[in-house]
Parts: structure tokens; sequence; C-alpha cells
């Protein structure tokens, strides 16, 4: 493996924890099952407490854990702003006129470091770096700043940053899905393997889930996005890209970033364990294996990873009838608008003192500093008193640990919340509710589980490498996400320069040769 591969393929499956590919791992047969003929680290973790789709894909291309990313959350607040909405999204462009957390403009910066394929262009220009996801989020945070291509799914086609031109491949790619989401979808037939998971699970009156194949009416969005025929659009369109920019076969290596989100959707509107899920990543196994094989028909010589932005649990009415009857939804008294006023009245305070954004709590800048301290002090001790409340950090208590060290599954709680804090978004209080707690307090359409905690369930991923003619392995041992940037760049011989990356090369050479430097 000492010649350099040409094309560098990095795949997110968003919400693939380690397990359901622990639990299905013996049934691919298509995409997966060759990746599980490479190097397999079957425990990867994103090690960082916020465990979401934006801090975790901030990871993968980077290298770097989200308090050297700057991405916290999905979501952050900025109170001192002067903004209307002062909920940033990780990829708004909060400048732009009239730009709210609704309607905004996608922009890269608030990504604060470099991706992979943005080192790859700085060293040789001719590398070049395409990034394709199901969402926004997924497809800046892994391609970065500098791209040749970007696009993600807007809910009825796949767009790109505005002013940039579309080319015909994805114009024509767009027209095929189109007339694909105008037609109704029947049921998909179920694998034998997924029939024992199809039993319906009632989240509520009028709400069952467990047992859906995906029939879809002509022209429903949200059935579509919820469902493997994103992905396999989303693999399309990347397919399309390879093959009309010839990606792998110029003068320098090349990064093709994918992100799969429909496996997250299908995770938050059924859960895990039913069909719904047996279904998507049947599905998934074989439109990867597909795309591997349209990559071989090139003929060049590329080199596969594929991992997660974060896990996901269950619904907690499925758990509870699966031996896990602790598991439940948080109470409705764990409200952030309900605490601030129940803070403001006992310090004779106006307005609100206290707001939330993704379970990171901010304090009203205009306060004095001894008000902010007392505010924060009654926030911490009420919160602590919630049974569902696993600890609660302050920001100073948080910039005080120590940097995390040693394998991730022994970081204490304290140090997961310092490997996704960064001072300016991330708050003066960050709460870790009890394992098996869904933050979900009332369920509805599309939203009955989720992830999100500091723990391992949301943390562990499956990370997986494969080239043609590598000697299989399998490394049980824990690594993490921010171990695929500079085991890649090792891979294509590049030299990493600052800033310096979290992550380790991991040597894929299962003899006494390594891949590292």
């Amino acid at each position: 493996m000492e010649t350099p591969p040409r094309l560098l393929v990095a795949i997110s499956i968003d919400q693939f924890s380690a397990d359901l590919f622990q639990e299905y791992r013996n049934r691919f047969a298509g995409g997966f099952a060759r990746l599980l003929d490479g190097g397999v680290f079957p425990s990867g973790y994103q090690s960082h407490a916020a465990t979401e789709t934006c801090p975790g894909h901030s990871t993968l291309m980077t290298g770097m854990r989200p308090e050297h990313t700057g991405i916290v959350a999905n979501n952050w607040l900025n109170l001192g702003s002067t903004l209307a909405d002062k909920k940033i999204y990780c990829v708004e462009d909060e400048t732009v006129p009239g730009s709210t957390h609704e309607k905004y403009t996608v922009d890269v910066a608030h990504l604060l470091v470099p991706t992979l394929g943005e080192r790859m262009k700085a060293a040789n220009t001719a590398s070049r770096n395409v990034s394709v996801s199901g969402k926004d989020r997924a497809a800046v945070m892994m391609g970065g700043h500098d791209v040749d291509q970007l696009w993600w799914w807007n809910g009825q086609q796949f767009v790109t940053y505005a002013g940039r031109s579309t080319p015909d491949v994805v114009a024509r790619a767009n027209r095929v899905i189109g007339t694909e989401l105008a037609e109704a979808q029947p049921a998909l037939e179920l694998p034998d393997y997924c029939v024992p998971r199809a039993q319906p699970i009632a989240v509520k009156p009028g709400l069952t889930v467990g047992d859906g194949r995906f029939a879809r009416a002509a022209g429903d969005e949200d059935a579509f996005r919820a469902s493997p025929e994103l992905d396999g659009a989303t693999l399309a369109v990347a397919g399309a890209l390879v093959q009309s920019m010839k990606l792998g076969q110029g003068s320098a290596p090349d990064m093709l970033n994918i992100s799969l989100s429909a496996t997250d959707y299908v995770g938050h509107a059924y859960g895990t364990q039913g069909s719904e899920m047996c279904l998507q990543l049947a599905s998934l196994d074989r439109d990867l294996g597909d795309f591997f094989a349209m990559l071989d028909r090139t003929g060049v010589d590329y080199a596969v990873v594929l991992s997660a932005d974060h896990g996901g649990i269950d619904l907690p009415e499925r758990l509870d009838q699966e031996a896990m009857p602790m598991a439940k939804r948080a109470d409705k008294g764990f409200d952030a608008q309900a605490l601030s006023k129940s803070i403001a009245a006992k310090l004779g305070l106006a307005g609100d003192p206290l707001r939330s954004s993704d379970g990171i709590f901010y304090v009203d800048p205009s306060l004095s500093g001894a008000q902010r301290a007392a505010v924060i002090r009654e926030a911490k001790a009420m919160l602590l008193a919630d049974p569902d409340v696993a600890a609660v950090f302050t920001a100073d208590e948080i910039a005080a640990a120590p940097e995390p060290s040693g394998p991730p599954e022994t970081w204490p709680l304290i140090e997961r919340a310092k490997a996704s804090f960064y001072r300016p978004r991330s708050g003066d209080l960050v709460v870790a509710l009890k394992p098996r707690i869904s933050p979900i307090e009332d369920p509805g359409k599309g939203y009955v589980a989720t992830h999100g905690s500091f723990w391992d369930y949301d943390r562990r991923v499956p990370i997986l490498f494969w080239r043609k003619g590598m000697t299989p392995f399998e490394q049980p041992l824990s690594v993490e996400t921010v171990d695929i940037a500079p085991t890649l760049a090792a891979l294509i011989h590049l030299p990493l320069a600052a800033p310096k990356m979290d992550g380790r090369c991991l040597d894929l050479d299962a003899g006494a040769a390594s891949t590292c430097p």
C-alpha cells in the first residue's frame, strides 16, 4: 500500500450507531460487506458530548474535536447580538439582511478549521474537493471552505451555494429525482430478517410506528426524505459528479465527501428497531454496493472510509417493551422558559434571565456580574434537582477541566463536555440528562426518537476503512472519529501542517509495515 490512492471517498451515515452496525453486520451482503473486508473499527467514538449532526460532521474531515472546530451544536444562541433572531444555525450566514433561523443563507464561516479536502487543495491546486449530502450542514462540514462542488437536498432538489452554476449532470439528476418524487411509492417488500421487527408501537393516541414499509403518496417530500429514496438520490448525484469530473483521474489525489442522511430521518421518525430501520439499512447496503461497483468501473484506485456523525437510541415506548422499563421521556417540568421565569421571580429580575438551545443554557449578558453569578447558581441548583438530570457544568468548570485523554469510553462527563466546549458559543451551563432519558417530551409525527446525549449509545459509531488489496483486520479497542482525517492524509502521503489535528493516524497495514509516517 505504498502507492497513494488517487481518490479518497469519505462516507458518513447520519445516526449510524455502533449498536446498529453490530445488529445488522451479519445481514449485509452489498456495500457494507465489501467494507467488512477491510480495516474494521467497531468502537469508533464521536468522543464529545454534543452528539448532533453538525458537531459530529465537523470532526470527520478536520481531525479536530468541536472545541477546536467551533461547532458546538446544531444551533447556539448569541444573546449579545443586535440580530432579531439570536438563534444561530451552524451553517447560517446570519449577517445576510433578513436572515433568520428558519430562513437562512448557507455558509461555512462558523467552521474554524480546514478539512482534509482543503488541505489537499492547499498542497496541490490540482486536487478536487467534492461534497454531497442530504443535509446542508453535513455537506458543508465535510467539504469545508474550499470546495469544487458542494450539493445538498433542499426538500425538492439538490442545490448549492447561491451564485454557483449547476452542472448538466446535476441538473439531469435533479430531473430524474423530481420525476421519482412526483410518483407514488408502493410499500417496499420486507426481507425475511426484517419481518420479526414489524411490530406496531403506540407512541401516543393517533401515532403508531414500527411496522412501516415506506409507502409514499405522490409528491410527499417529507416521506421521501425519511426513506431509502433520499440516500439513493444522494449517491446518484455523487456518482454523476465522479464520472463527469473524472475524479481520481487527475494529476493529484481527489476528495469525495458523501453524507447519507436518511438513516437519521428514519431514526427520528420511527426509531431504530422497527421494520423501517431494517428496510433502510437493507436498501442502503444495496445502494452502496451499486455505488462501489460504479467506482470499480472507472478503474480508479480509491480508498474508502465509512463512519457516522453520532449514534442514537430507540424510542422509550419500544424500549419499555424490550426489557428497558427505565427508559422514559423527560418530564415536562424540564422547561427552560419555566426555569427562567422561576429564577426571575426569586431574584427579582425583569425579562428572561436564562435561555437555552440544544441543552446549552445562556444567561442574559446585560445582567451585572453579580446578577449573572446568581442566575447561574440558581439555575444549576434547580436543574440538578430535576430527577432526569445527571450533571450540570458551568462554563468556568468546563474551562478549568483538563483536556480529555486516554480511551474515550473512560472520559468523565466533564471531559466529554470539554471536548465540545468553545467559550464564545457554548453558553454558561451545559446539562447532561441521565442515561435512557429522551429529551423529546411530546413526540409527534416525524420525531419520536433522537440523540444528542453524553452517553455511549450516542457517542459510539463504527469506522470502516477499505482499499483494494488491503489485508482485512478488526480492532475492537476504541478509536476516535478525529483519527479518520490523519489516517487518510497518511495514505496519500500528505504532510499535515498547522493547525495540528486532535486525532492520530491509524495504521491500516495488518502486518509489520505501517501506513502511518
